[in-house]
């Protein structure tokens, strides 16, 4: 057996913990079956994909292949007709011959080909066209069944568990919490402030101090069965966290809580100190947190120039929290190089390749490469779908896999590594890294 077959047969046959999703929970899909869902007028990326309530076809396309096919010239008016209205309004061959022009035109991207993959993996199609996708519909009919989540998961995506960090909540009460290992969501908590989520603390927040204990709720209820914390917050805003004194919050918080609206100053002030303070808890409860950095989901909206600074503005947060583990999500993307340079300095610093083997599927390869060359191995997780829809993570994990198995090759061909070292690397970045830095035993147990 030669070096890659050795790799590639060693990192087929591994199961993934996949360290990043948004999945809903499986009842929710089953909920859905001949039922004739509609959803508001298309309003942006993510009310789209999670008011759509349809097994079907395009549900598929959704999240990630719409933000290119819309970047291909795919009009909103066409996107509601695909995803806006009932199912008898616009026929299945008529939704496909409105998304056909550019799927013609996208079928090279990372974000595609995996929606390839999972037609040709999961329901036995080997391309996407017209009387695929009609069948298809009837194959997702058929597969959406109760414990339809572990099957796809196990069976064709090679996933043992998925972290699961809920868009529409900040927790989830899973049904599955072997499978579906939950993040404790913190924006709502700090850098975009809902006061909503005082209520099922029983808390009626007027000052800072009920806010840290509606905080402190959060972390009580949902800390023990969490697997970490999650933070998206650099859609909206720079990452540089510094420290802002209580004395300073407090009056900033009374005036939100009656209402009044914060200058961009103040709610930047405010929301640096409540981060903060969520990372405190964070190592209270030996939470790792993860932080979105990188490249935008959607189409037409991303300051580059924000992006820019999400590695430099993190250094000195990283240092003010020795105690918290930090997971810096989807390598960066398009400025990766800097997130090796973190991992390797930092110790508390870990890279996770979660929906990067999409993105652009050869600079995530480049990515792994160099970063197992400059930074522990023990630094980096190597794969999460980050998908809404169970079923597309099929066609990630196969990208992800091929990438793997093509760096770990080319490393050893190219001597810098045994073909021992790559086969123990391999092990580390698809699985043994999360059961280090995660606490699977102790979040589980804390259902029971």
């Amino acid at each position: 057996m030669n070096v890659i077959s050795s790799i590639g047969e060693l990192v087929e046959g591994t199961l993934f913990i996949d360290t990043h999703e948004h999945l809903i929970e499986e009842s929710r899909r089953l909920a859905w079956r001949g039922q004739e869902a509609t959803v508001p007028p298309f309003d942006g990326w993510m009310p789209l994909f999670l008011g759509y309530q349809r097994n079907d076809w395009p549900y598929l396309f959704l999240q990630y292949a719409l933000d290119d096919l819309q970047s291909a010239g795919m009009t909103s008016e066409q996107t509601y007709k695909v995803f806006g209205l009932s199912r008898d309004e616009v026929s299945s061959r008529d939704k496909w011959r409105i998304i056909e022009p550019y799927f013609q035109k996208t079928k090279n991207t990372g974000f595609i080909q995996a929606l390839r993959i999972t037609f040709r993996e999961l329901f036995d199609e080997e391309e996407i066209y017209e009387g695929s996708v009609e069948r298809v519909d009837r194959k997702m009919e058929k597969l959406v069944q109760k414990g339809f989540y572990k099957k796809v998961l196990h069976d064709y995506a090679g996933v043992e568990s998925a972290q699961v960090n809920a868009l529409d909540a900040v927790f989830y009460e899973t049904e599955y919490p072997e499978l579906l290992y939950q993040d404790l969501s913190f924006v709502a908590m700090s850098t975009e402030l809902d006061l909503a989520i005082a209520e099922p603390a029983g808390i009626e927040p007027a000052t800072i101090d009920d806010w840290y204990s509606v905080i402190d709720w959060h972390f009580e209820t949902y800390g023990p069965r969490a697997i970490a914390l999650k933070n998206q917050s650099a859609y909206v805003r720079r990452l540089n966290y510094m420290p802002v004194s209580k004395n300073e919050a407090a009056p900033l918080f009374t005036r939100l809580a009656v209402g009044e609206t914060l200058s961009e100053a103040g709610r930047e002030a405010l929301g640096n100190h409540l981060f903060n303070y969520c990372l405190h808890k964070a190592a209270d409860y030996k939470l790792p947190v993860k932080l979105h950095t990188g490249y935008y989901a959607g189409v037409n909206y991303m300051p580059l120039d924000r992006l820019r600074h999400n590695a430099g503005d993190l250094c000195p947060v990283i240092q003010a929290h020795p105690n918290v583990k930090f997971v810096l999500m989807h390598i960066g993307y398009p400025y990766q190089d800097e997130y090796i340079a973190l991992a390797k300095h930092f110790s508390n610093v870990y890279i996770d390749l979660c929906w990067a083997w999409i993105i652009n599927p050869a600079a995530c390869s480049r990515f792994l490469k160099e970063a197992l060359l400059a930074a522990p191995a023990s630094k980096f997780f190597a794969f999460g779908g980050d998908y809404v829809s169970i079923e597309t993570i099929v066609g990630h994990a196969r990208l992800a896999r091929e990438g793997i198995t093509r760096v770990l090759s080319e490393l050893v061909t190219e001597g810098y590594f045994s073909e021992q070292d790559a086969l123990d690397t391999a092990l580390r970045i698809m699985r043994g890294n999360a059961l280090d830095v995660f606490d699977f035993e102790e979040t589980l147990a804390a259902w029971h």
